[in-house]
């Protein structure tokens, strides 16, 4: 099928996807949000940079107020400048600049799409050549449907389907907010685009590390063959903030953490730790793997007897030295709201691999520090040689995967201290991305609209993952919905969590670690 289409189309003749995308229109709906110009815009700017753009590549910013195409390249070009992971250089702005424009509607407007359409059909025209649209929706979610119901009306969610420039949409988190919700999304998505067309984004998925987890598990032998019951003693995800809900407090109101970082970002992590080796690298296959080892998770249980799951506020507290207020104290909080800021889980994942192993999830904000990584406890030893522990200071061996802020790898071993008497205690091997590649490594979104443009979708959720994903989570939510605030926790700011959290390991003699190098 390749080769038909490369001989079809000579711009494939030796495109490479990490090389290259064919000719692009990207419209950025909601494009005078935050996101916009903190990420997207500098994402594609550093594509530019590293001439990753195909040199036919137009962006159509689509917005609600009205502005005139120069006041919009002088507001993404500043936002380039402020945010952007390397130095602003304006000839290679230019490349970008010159073919960026406005475009004024309404996400429920049909004729605005329609005109959308036409802009579109013109730079094809004048280009002389089949070009490839690439829809980026950067909205509130209450607009999702009204966007692609209206792609689907003006024709753009077709053009030139079935080819290698056909139309695709990529959809920002989140997808849904229960079950049913996520399927009805899906739903509006299916009726106006076919799945290879859609990629719903989750920005975690394009961090270095987590690209890198199939690497360290699968290409390594000596993690390969551990990785299972018979080794592994737990498995520890925690995403955490030092942050508050800040100016978001309304926001958050209708989310909390178990919608905003567990659903999505959290159960991403675990399904790659987890899943089982794909018979590829093809996108499918992985993808596969994935929602097989979340169909594979048992329903968490709920009973407040002995639940699985805690959920928490957090409460005034000193961060970084400074106080800072609880959670129903920020604006735009309920003084009697039962929104979770912090929850913790445990599951049990009923497959031949990981049959008794548990696995700790937890994710909060205003926590003791900014972190995000993946901790593999192993067994330990028989306690036969070293048993002595006044002399032999001994640690279970971990490998901790540090997603965020400093990426890399740590590796927990045993060692004799040095000296005349045989005396032991742990120590860490570690790996920075930053000391061994530069610092200056490329940022999620890049990574992710490159894949889009050129048609990867490995790093993007399919429409069933989404929907195990919250078949899990959705009797939690349902089961707080009706107590209320009835065994809501509290945690004092800065610190790593309520205690009800710990007896969650406690049943199983397991700590929670300290998270962080």
């Amino acid at each position: 099928m390749l080769t038909d289409e490369k001989q079809r189309h000579p711009f494939l003749q030796g495109l490479s996807k990490h090389r290259g995308a064919p000719p692009t229109v990207v419209v950025i709906f909601g494009a005078s949000g935050d996101l916009t110009a903190r990420k997207l815009a500098p994402a594609i700017y550093n594509l530019s940079l590293d001439n990753l753009l195909p040199p036919e590549f137009h962006l159509i910013g689509y917005g609600r107020k009205e502005m005139a195409d120069d006041a919009f390249r002088r507001a993404v070009a500043e936002s380039v400048g402020t945010f952007s992971r390397r130095e602003f250089n304006s000839d290679i702005w230019e490349r970008v600049g010159r073919n960026t424009v406005y475009h004024h509607g309404g996400y429920d407007e049909r004729p605005a799409f329609d005109r959308l359409r036409e802009r579109i059909d013109v730079i094809e025209k004048d280009l002389g050549r089949e070009v490839q649209a690439l829809f980026y929706i950067s909205t509130p979610p209450s607009v999702f449907k009204p966007i692609l119901e209206n792609l689907g009306a003006s024709g753009l969610a077709r053009r030139h389907q079935h080819t290698p420039f056909a139309s695709k949409v990529v959809i920002e988190k989140p997808f849904g907010s229960d079950l049913d919700s996520a399927r009805d999304l899906n739903r509006v998505i299916t009726q106006q685009f076919e799945e290879r067309q859609v990629y719903r984004i989750d920005h975690y998925l394009g961090k270095e590390t987590v690209q890198d987890l199939l690497v360290q598990r699968f290409a390594n032998t000596i993690f390969e063959p551990l990785w299972n019951r018979r080794y592994v003693e737990c498995v520890q995800i925690t995403v955490a903030e030092d942050l508050g809900v800040g100016s978001r407090g309304g926001y958050y109101e209708q989310s909390g953490a178990m919608r905003d970082m567990v659903q999505n970002h959290t159960m991403q992590l675990l399904s790659l730790i987890a899943m089982e080796p794909p018979v590829s690298l093809d996108p499918e296959g992985i993808r596969d793997e994935k929602v097989k080892l979340l169909k594979a998770i048992q329903p968490v249980s709920v009973d407040e007897s002995k639940p699985d799951v805690v959920r928490a506020q957090y409460t005034e507290g000193l961060v970084g030295g400074r106080k800072v207020p609880g959670y129903v104290d920020e604006d735009g909080v309920a003084d009697d709201s039962s929104t979770e800021t912090y929850t913790a889980l445990r599951l049990n994942i009923n497959n031949w691999r990981w049959a008794g192993v548990p696995f700790y999830m937890r994710s909060g904000k205003r926590m003791a520090r900014r972190v995000s990584e993946i901790a593999v406890q192993f067994k330990r030893p028989p306690g036969i040689l070293f048993s002595d522990a006044e002399r032999f200071d001994l640690a279970s061996n971990t490998m901790v995967i540090q997603i965020q802020p400093d990426e890399g790898t740590t590796l927990l071993l045993n060692s004799k201290i040095p000296g005349l008497e045989t005396r032991t205690q742990p120590v860490k091997m570690h790996f920075r991305y930053r000391t061994t590649y530069g610092s200056n490594t490329p940022e999620a979104y890049e990574r992710l609209i490159l894949d889009a443009m050129v048609g990867d979708s490995t790093l993007f959720i399919r429409g069933d993952e989404t929907e195990a994903s919250w078949r899990l989570i959705t009797p939690i939510l349902e089961s707080w919905r009706n107590l209320g605030r009835r065994g809501m926790e509290g945690y004092v700011a800065g610190s790593w969590g309520p205690l009800a959290s710990e007896r969650l390991l406690w049943d199983n003699r397991h700590e929670w670690r300290r998270a962080g190098p």
